[in-house]
């Protein structure tokens, strides 16, 4: 592993292939990284993409899903796959869930039918799917949550955690689990959390509840404080996080694995990521703008198509437009990751997201 200060470059070796860290994981919920095929993602060289136990629940079934050689094989994809527990969706839904020290009842937003999660379930739905990384089942309170909220709802969430590793292990210990550390803001329960499930000794750890209502500048503080607190010997990954500012400055706080649904969300919205900031692509500026979404971009779209094309697809509501801004957007953060590789190689770490961060602020023309 090279270092520079916080800073990681690793590697992380699992059933279906090797991880390059600190690297970024496109999100596939239901087993599909919306409007992008496998075949785009190998292209962009994604290494790791996401599913979710919740939606795998309900739509198709695990069952179904194994039966049909496992998730790997159900979505063509032969890399590696890292599956949530399902427990943010959970408790999520609020008005439809009652949570007790078993687990989580809920009604299916789908069909209102009724549902449960335990640890041992969400650990056995995920051997099912065949994961290459399984979190353990976690409670995810907001992070501005009273101190004494976040107290009980670690402490259940250790509980859970001690349930997700005993059932792993007794269904053979395949693939690798990974606790979730709570606490919120509050830098006490960070520390007497991962002191906790850094006890269990599993593959890896990551930092849950973070970038769920608090402003960048505090999420950024805490990660800076709680990314230290987890073994320096294990990968490290910061949950549903982020933007480009936030996969930089966490990144050099020593976070080795990123997710989020930003960059496909937004594409469909027409916001591109650009080495100058975000560009909507709606903008009427754009509609005779002959030059690529982003000069310096090597991707498909990019390669291919005028901004001004890119502006009548999104105004006439074509389905491409959905995929071509898909590829960019995945293509740049996958890029800004692999970037970032290089400059912790050279040293050059804090250097590398200074210039880029510099870049982001001043805006497309």
């Amino acid at each position: 592993m090279h270092r520079d200060g916080a800073a990681r470059r690793g590697k992380i070796f699992l059933p279906h292939g090797e991880i390059d860290t600190p690297q970024f994981m496109p999100v596939g919920t239901a087993a599909s990284v919306k409007a992008i095929a496998p075949d785009d993602l190998y292209k962009m060289d994604a290494q790791v993409v996401l599913g979710n136990t919740y939606h795998l629940l309900l739509r198709p079934g695990p069952e179904v899903i194994a039966q049909m050689g496992g998730l790997h094989r159900f979505m063509s994809w032969d890399r590696c796959i890292l599956t949530d527990s399902g427990g943010f969706q959970v408790y999520s839904l609020a008005e439809k869930r009652k949570i007790s020290e078993e687990g989580a009842v809920f009604q299916s937003h789908l069909d209102g039918s009724r549902q449960e999660l335990t640890p041992e379930r969400a650990t056995q739905i995920q051997v099912q799917l065949d994961s290459d990384i399984l979190m353990a089942f976690d409670e995810c309170p907001p992070s501005e949550s009273p101190h004494v909220y976040h107290q009980h709802s670690l402490e259940r969430t250790t509980r859970w955690a001690v349930r997700c590793k005993a059932e792993w292990e007794r269904l053979g210990g395949k693939g690798a689990l990974f606790g979730i550390v709570q606490g919120g803001l509050y830098k006490d329960l960070r520390e007497a959390h991962s002191a906790q499930i850094a006890a269990l000794d599993l593959p890896g750890n990551a930092l849950g509840g973070f970038s769920v209502g608090e402003e960048p500048e505090r999420m950024w503080e805490g990660v800076e404080h709680a990314a230290p607190l987890l073994p320096a010997d294990k990968p490290r990954y910061l949950m549903g996080v982020g933007t480009p500012e936030d996969l930089l400055r966490c990144s050099l706080a020593g976070i080795d694995l990123f997710d989020c649904v930003l960059p496909t969300r937004t594409a469909r919205n027409g916001l591109l990521f650009t080495k100058r900031g975000r560009l909507q692509i709606k903008a009427a500026r754009y509609a005779r703008d002959q030059r690529p979404a982003d000069e310096e971009c090597s991707c498909y779209t990019c390669r291919t198509f005028s901004r001004a094309y890119l502006r009548h697809l999104f105004a006439a509501r074509e389905l491409l437009s959905f995929r071509l801004n898909s590829i960019h957007n995945l293509t740049f953060f996958l890029e800004l990751m692999r970037a970032l590789r290089e400059a912790i190689e050279g040293g050059e770490a804090k250097a590398f997201a200074d210039r880029m961060l510099a870049s982001f602020a001043a805006g497309p023309d």
